[in-house]
C-alpha cells in the first residue's frame, strides 16, 4: 500500500472528465445540503470570515457559533476590537480553548486598523503579514471573503482527498508537500467554482466523510471513492486524542475561567489556597475558584499553569495579583 501522504501515480488520479464530474457532483450537493452558517452568508464581512476561520481552528462549529455571534455583535469591525484591551478579547473568547487565538485576533485587528485603514486585506500575501495568520487562514480568507482561487487545505479537506483519490483511510499525520500538490491538481481552474469546491470538500469532510464514522451511503461522490473501491482499508496509524482531565491544559483553563470573571487582580494565594482557608469569601470569582480548587492540582502543576499564562501574555501581574492583559 502506498504510505499516507505519498502522491498517487498519475494513472490513478482523476482524469479531466472524472475531475469535472467530481466538481459538478460536489457543487450540486453543497448547493442543496450545506449548513446555513452565518459566516457563509453573502452579507458576512471579510472580518467576520477571518474571525470564524480563527475560531474554527481545532474547535467544532457548535461551540463556535454562539461565541462568534457575540463577538460580531460586540466588535463588528476590526476597529471596534482594536480600541479594546487585549484582555477583553480573551474574556469574550469564553471556553473555546487555545485562548492565545484571541490575543492573535486582537493583534490582527490592531494591525488591520493601523496598516490597512481598518479593512481586512484581500491578498494572500497581505493576509500572511497579519499577526497569527498562517498559510491556511490566509488562503481561506482570500477564497471565502474575496472570491480568489486559492488552495485551501484543512483537516477535513485532507481527509476527503486521502480517501477519495489516494485510497487511504486517513491523511498523513502532518501536512505533506505531496498533499499540497494533490490539492492544487484537484482545484478547479474556474475561480468561482474553485471557491465553491474548497467549501464543498470542507463541508463533506465535516458532516459526511468524518474521521471516525464516515456516512459513506450519504456521500455524493462515493462511486468515485478510491478508499471504498479498495475495501475500506484501515488507517496505518491510530489517531491520538488529546487528553484533558488532569492535564496542565485543564488547570490553565480553570485559571482562565477565574480571570475572565475577575474585575480586579486576583492574588496568587487565592489560586494556591481555598478562599475559606484564607479567611474570606471572594465575590464574583467564587464559582470558578471553587471549580479550580476541586481539581486538587499539585502545587507544581498549578505553578506551571500560572507561570505559563504569564509567559504567554494571557495574564499580567498587577498589584501583586493576576488579571487579563490590559
Amino acid at each position: 500500500m502506498t504510505p499516507p501522504g505519498t502522491m498517487v501515480p498519475s494513472a490513478t488520479q482523476p482524469g479531466a472528465t472524472d475531475l469535472a464530474g467530481l466538481h459538478h457532483a460536489l457543487d450540486g450537493w453543497f448547493a442543496e445540503s450545506a449548513r446555513e452558517l452565518p459566516w457563509r452568508s453573502p452579507d458576512c464581512s471579510p472580518w467576520g470570515i477571518l474571525v470564524s476561520e480563527v475560531m474554527l481552528q481545532q474547535t467544532p462549529v457548535v461551540r463556535v457559533l454562539p461565541v462568534w455571534e457575540d463577538w460580531m455583535q460586540r466588535w463588528p469591525t476590526p476597529a471596534h476590537l482594536a480600541k479594546e484591551p487585549a484582555g477583553e478579547a480573551v474574556r469574550h473568547w469564553g471556553r473555546l480553548g487555545y485562548p492565545r487565538r484571541a490575543l492573535r485576533l486582537h493583534a490582527a485587528a490592531v494591525a488591520i486598523q493601523e496598516q490597512h485603514g481598518g479593512a481586512v486585506p484581500g491578498t494572500h500575501h497581505e493576509l500572511l503579514s497579519l499577526p497569527g495568520v498562517g498559510d491556511y487562514t490566509a488562503a481561506a480568507v482570500a477564497a471565502f471573503a474575496y472570491g480568489q482561487r486559492e488552495t485551501v487545505v484543512d483537516t477535513n479537506i485532507r481527509r476527503v482527498h486521502a480517501r477519495l483519490v489516494s485510497g487511504h483511510a486517513l491523511p498523513a499525520q502532518s501536512l505533506t508537500a505531496a498533499e499540497m500538490r494533490l490539492a492544487e491538481a484537484l482545484l478547479p481552474h474556474d475561480t468561482s467554482l474553485s471557491v465553491r469546491w474548497n467549501a464543498s470538500v470542507m463541508e463533506l469532510g465535516a458532516v459526511v466523510c468524518t474521521a471516525r464514522s464516515p456516512k459513506c451511503a450519504e456521500c455524493p461522490v462515493r462511486a468515485s471513492c478510491a478508499w471504498l473501491a479498495a475495501g475500506e482499508p484501515p488507517p496505518s496509524y491510530t489517531p491520538k486524542g488529546q487528553a484533558w482531565h488532569g492535564t496542565d491544559r485543564q488547570v490553565r483553563g480553570a485559571v482562565m475561567a477565574v480571570l475572565r470573571e475577575a474585575d480586579a487582580p486576583v492574588p496568587r494565594e487565592m489560586f494556591e489556597h481555598a478562599p475559606a482557608d484564607l479567611g474570606f469569601a471572594p465575590s464574583g470569582v467564587g464559582v470558578p475558584l471553587a471549580a479550580l480548587h476541586r481539581l486538587n492540582s499539585a502545587p507544581q502543576q498549578l505553578g506551571r499553569a500560572l507561570d505559563g499564562l504569564l509567559r504567554d501574555g494571557l495574564a499580567e501581574l498587577h498589584d501583586g495579583g493576576l488579571q487579563l492583559p490590559a
